[in-house]
């Protein structure tokens, strides 16, 4: 365990036991997005490259155009 993650969950100890509760949710939520997110991503990278072919193709065949300059 890191320092920053021990002195967090040292100071989280000092919440009452229904504060202490509630985060330990988010952070279980949080992870478990993380979870989520990560396997997406891994099971996604077949039609990623696909997509990416396709705008490579798209903008060598001249059917792209510059995005507008953002103010």
């Amino acid at each position: 365990m890191t320092q920053a993650l021990a002195a967090a969950i040292a100071s989280a100890a000092k919440l009452p036991p229904q504060e202490q509760d509630a985060l330990a949710a988010l952070l279980v939520a949080e992870m478990e997005s993380e979870e989520r997110w990560g396997d997406l991503f891994a099971h996604s990278q077949g039609l990623l490259a696909e997509l990416a072919q396709q705008a490579l193709s798209d903008h060598a065949a001249g059917k792209t155009q510059p995005m507008p300059e953002l103010e």
